[in-house]
């Protein structure tokens, strides 16, 4: 990612001064994921038809954008041998940056809450603050992307620091910790994952409702609505 092309797409060279890093990087991470898969124009594409009962596959192929990421991540958690939550939190995980960027383990975790473990939300909901921790005990580093865009001697947000601290002394730490071991290092404009790699996973893992994402009466059923049509005027 170019520096000068990362500060003209947020608005000025300075906006490092105003704006919390937390949120520059949930933009920078946006347009990583973007150029991925840079679209082929800059109108808007026409949605395509979505099944009457949608699956977790079929958001994929028709209304999730730049899939490729999570799918590396998934791979690279496969690869490396994590059990299969760890592979499913990592294929989800930043799927929530189609429908909305800031605090996206938040809105990821919730998303997915009513389909998944506990363990799984958890791991999402985390691994957004644990981003801007390093971890040397197990491999983990302060992304060098985070210091070349943004320095090293920033502060996160306070609410970002607390989440940190909660998650670092949880049961579950190292859940949302793999998530950033296999997050950040997930850019390669040349993989081509699939996801037919992940469809035994999903199934043993993903609680599809037999209504369709968005007609099952989950908290989040308004969520996935919205992503099959998110132009609808009412």
């Amino acid at each position: 990612m170019d520096r000068r092309k990362f500060f003209a797409a947020i608005g000025a060279a300075g906006a490092t001064s105003v704006v919390p890093t937390s949120a520059l990087a949930e933009t920078l991470e946006h347009m990583m994921i973007e150029e991925l898969e840079p679209p082929q124009n800059q109108e808007e594409p026409e949605l395509s038809e979505m099944p009457a009962a949608p699956t977790l596959a079929d958001f994929f192929e028709h209304r999730f954008r730049s899939t490729s990421h999570v799918m590396q991540s998934a791979t690279r958690a496969m690869e490396n041998g994590h059990d299969e939550e760890v592979i499913l939190s990592c294929l989800l995980h930043d799927l929530v940056l189609t429908l909305i960027r800031p605090d996206h383990g938040w809105w990821g975790a919730q998303l997915f809450r009513p389909y998944v473990s506990e363990q799984v939300s958890w791991a999402i909901n985390y691994h957004q603050p644990l981003r801007f921790y390093p971890d040397p005990e197990v491999g983990f580093e302060y992304p060098e992307m985070y210091i070349r865009m943004f320095g090293a001697d920033y502060v996160p947000e306070p609410y970002i620091d607390d989440a940190y601290k909660f998650a670092r002394n949880h049961k579950w730490y190292m859940r949302a910790r793999l998530i950033t071991m296999n997050d950040e290092y997930s850019f390669d404009r040349d993989a081509r994952p699939q996801l037919e790699t992940f469809t035994d996973i999903i199934g043993r893992h993903f609680k599809q409702p037999k209504e369709g994402l968005g007609f099952d009466n989950s908290p989040t059923a308004h969520m996935w609505r919205t992503l099959i049509n998110p132009n609808r005027p009412l």
